[in-house]
């Protein structure tokens, strides 16, 4: 089973997309910020981690620049998932290491798309 993991500091949308996930057969596990998705990939690193951008105490850029220095950190597919939309934001997440992008909101076909992208769905 693949594992992903949900960095989002809204409850509401790591609910959604943890259902989401696991209707397409992932193993799920959520963290809220940056900080704690660190933590979280050092106890297991995931298959894909599902990334939001603007959160408290380590931003997704913070986090992802972090984890692409870390030993195994390369690995996992990283797909942003945030309300920024212009392309300066999707250089950036890109140029950070990032595999892909989703809008919220975004739904079940649009996520699962997203995955497949990435050769994860």
């Amino acid at each position: 089973m693949k594992s992903c993991l949900i960095v989002d500091d809204s409850r509401v949308i790591r609910k959604v997309s943890r259902h989401i996930l696991e209707t397409l057969g992932f193993g799920v596990v959520e963290a809220e910020h940056g900080q704690e998705a660190l933590e979280k990939c050092s106890e297991a690193m995931p298959d894909v981690i599902l990334l939001d951008w603007n959160m408290p105490v380590m931003s997704g850029i913070e986090f992802i620049n972090q984890l692409r220095a870390r030993p195994g950190g390369g690995e996992p597919k990283v797909v942003f998932c945030t309300t920024e939309n212009d392309v300066a934001h999707i250089r950036e997440a890109i140029d950070a290491g990032a595999d892909e992008y989703v809008m919220k909101p975004f739904d079940h076909e649009t996520l699962q798309i997203k995955l497949q992208l990435v050769g994860c769905a």
